[in-house]
């Protein structure tokens, strides 16, 4: 007997009728024989809804009661698919994040899931009785109600699979698996059949949205099976119908498999500051006080210092936290040393991943001989030990994500590949 967690998102629960096809592929699993715990999402819109409720009623909301209104989106949602279970022959019941109970941090809107009491879950399962339970949501000290952050859902379902010892979860959305590229970019994209725990925390990090962070690094903390599947796609009988994400050594040829996959991000901003002193401190100064309001910073250039005794250095922040920054910044001024601060959104993240990186040379000259030769300029890069990322104009990204996938042998034979 298997045990299967199966997470649904947004755009699978988006009314009833998604909600009754939902039910019908937890059906064919139960069906199958195994103990089935489903995670869902609250439907697709909800959650922003009642956030901007929380902001309509005051701009500075106790983020305890914010916790309350946005948790109960999946509350609805675990709700009406133990009804629709039930209605098609399937035992089935919801249950809350604190009634097993999930406890977690008291990072109220971003906590992190401590502890899960799984053996009311486990003698449910047990029983032949499909659980449902709300993700997103937990519990922490002092009883109140806890959100996970924007795309929590997915921690709850592998942080679930990973308490009850599940054999996979089975992560559905609306795209069918994981491909080398945004296929809306490259037509060509191939579908990965396996990608590691590494590639796909990677990919997840540099734009990749099939999966949440937080997610990935958990399933790789605690060695859950992962598969990625769509909730909009007919079931088959196929034992890997979505994409896998597991351990090294569950796939085959490591050392074939150069690159995985191109991510390209366009959330981010740079942001350079002119003249600083060269002198030891320097850079604390300037991260220390983004560090403490919370904010980001990813790709860092430190140029060869001038002849006045500065230096320039240049960063990313998320755009979103660029006003903040540049706020930030400039309270801190006199303590930098700086003598101008020059910004601009207007830049796309470009990232190469792949475990074959380790084994093999001229990942990263590919990369740039291949923008070069378009007229694409490099803004600043990035490494790591099995991907790199390049910042460039934002105007250039389809084209970089195209012109990558073909060097490094990624499209698909032909476009029904």
């Amino acid at each position: 007997m298997t045990r299967i967690v199966m997470k649904f998102g947004g755009t699978s629960m988006a009314g009833i009728e998604r909600i009754r096809i939902v039910a019908q592929r937890v059906k064919r699993e139960w069906e199958m024989g195994n103990e089935v715990a489903v995670v869902v999402s609250a439907m697709a819109g909800e959650t922003d809804r009642l956030v901007n409720f929380c902001r309509e009623a005051s701009s500075l909301y106790d983020p305890r009661e914010y916790d309350v209104v946005v948790s109960s989106g999946e509350q609805v949602t675990s709700g009406l698919l133990a009804i629709a279970l039930q209605a098609i022959g399937v035992p089935a019941r919801s249950w809350m994040g604190w009634q097993l109970p999930i406890r977690t941090s008291d990072g109220h809107a971003s906590a992190r899931i401590e502890d899960i009491d799984t053996q009311a879950l486990g003698n449910s399962l047990t029983n032949r009785e499909v659980a449902v339970i709300p993700g997103f949501q937990g519990l922490a000290s002092g009883e109140r109600v806890t959100t996970l952050g924007r795309g929590g859902s997915d921690t709850s379902a592998v942080a679930m699979a990973a308490a009850m010892k599940a054999d996979r979860c089975d992560i559905y959305t609306d795209v069918d698996g994981v491909y080398t590229t945004d296929p809306r970019i490259v037509p060509r994209a191939r579908k990965l059949k396996r990608v590691t725990y590494e590639e796909m925390l990677e990919l997840a990090s540099v734009g990749a949205k099939v999966l949440q962070t937080r997610s990935v690094g958990l399933a790789m903390k605690e060695g859950v099976r992962v598969q990625v599947l769509s909730s909009f796609v007919e079931a088959t009988d196929d034992p890997e119908p979505g994409t896998l994400i597991v351990g090294e050594e569950e796939i085959e040829d490591m050392e074939r498999q150069l690159i995985t996959g191109i991510a390209h991000d366009k959330s981010e901003a740079k942001v350079t500051l002119a003249e600083v002193p060269d002198r030891p401190g320097a850079v604390a100064a300037i991260f220390g006080p983004l560090a403490e309001a919370n904010i980001n910073v990813d790709m860092i250039v430190q140029n060869i210092a001038h002849t006045t005794g500065s230096t320039d250095v240049t960063f990313t922040v998320p755009r979103a936290e660029l006003a903040r920054a540049l706020d930030t910044l400039e309270k801190s001024r006199g303590e930098i040393g700086f003598s101008k601060v020059i910004h601009d959104p207007r830049v796309a993240k470009i990232s190469v991943v792949g475990v074959g990186m380790r084994s093999h040379a001229g990942v990263a000259s590919r990369m740039f001989d291949t923008l070069g030769a378009r007229g694409i300029n490099i803004l600043a890069i990035t490494t790591s030990e099995i991907k790199v990322s390049v910042l460039i104009e934002e105007d250039y990204t389809e084209l970089a994500v195209r012109v990558l996938h073909t060097a490094y042998g990624l499209d698909a034979e032909d476009e029904a590949a």
